[in-house]
């Protein structure tokens, strides 16, 4: 008896050889895969696509929407979906993580990879995105030190 289907995976790179691979390790741990070989492509492929999705897979740095402006956009029609990220590129981290998405470098081992999806669409973090930025780090640096440098005040 074939194992029941699993969630719904939006994988998404512009390196098709990438795409294959994530795809075949997805289908091959029983997800439903849906995939784009472009931001553009995964808009029109969640927009026809009448279920749920549960997770976006999407690289970082992809010609004409970027993996992050992709994952905003599709968490306003799709609130429940999940972000995750991938990316061979330095630093690809810091441009995801501030925003609450989880994050993956490539290369990856399978292991590793299905790990993390399944982290991923079991936490039950709903605050992925730009709603969950750490402002923080807008604020001005020298009100910061002086906040950091306020004594605490006790009382008695």
């Amino acid at each position: 008896m074939a194992e029941a289907t699993k969630e719904t995976i939006l994988v998404v790179d512009d390196v098709d050889l990438v795409l294959g691979l994530v795809v075949l390790i997805l289908k091959g741990a029983h997800y439903n895969v849906l995939q784009a070989n472009s931001g553009t492509q995964a808009l029109k492929v969640a927009a026809d696509y009448p279920g749920r999705i549960d997770l976006l897979l999407s690289d970082v740095r992809m010609p004409e929407i970027s993996g992050p402006a992709l994952g905003a956009a599709l968490t306003l029609t799709r609130e429940d979906l999940h972000v995750m990220f991938m990316s061979a590129f330095p630093g690809g981290d810091l441009l995801v993580l501030n925003y609450g998405w989880s994050y993956i470098d490539k290369p990856f081992v399978k292991a590793r990879l299905l790990e993390m999806v399944n982290s991923v669409l079991h936490s039950p973090n709903k605050s992925q995105g730009t709603h969950g930025f750490d402002t923080r780090k807008d604020t001005d640096p020298k009100e910061k030190m002086e906040a950091d440098t306020t004594p605490p005040t006790y009382s008695r």
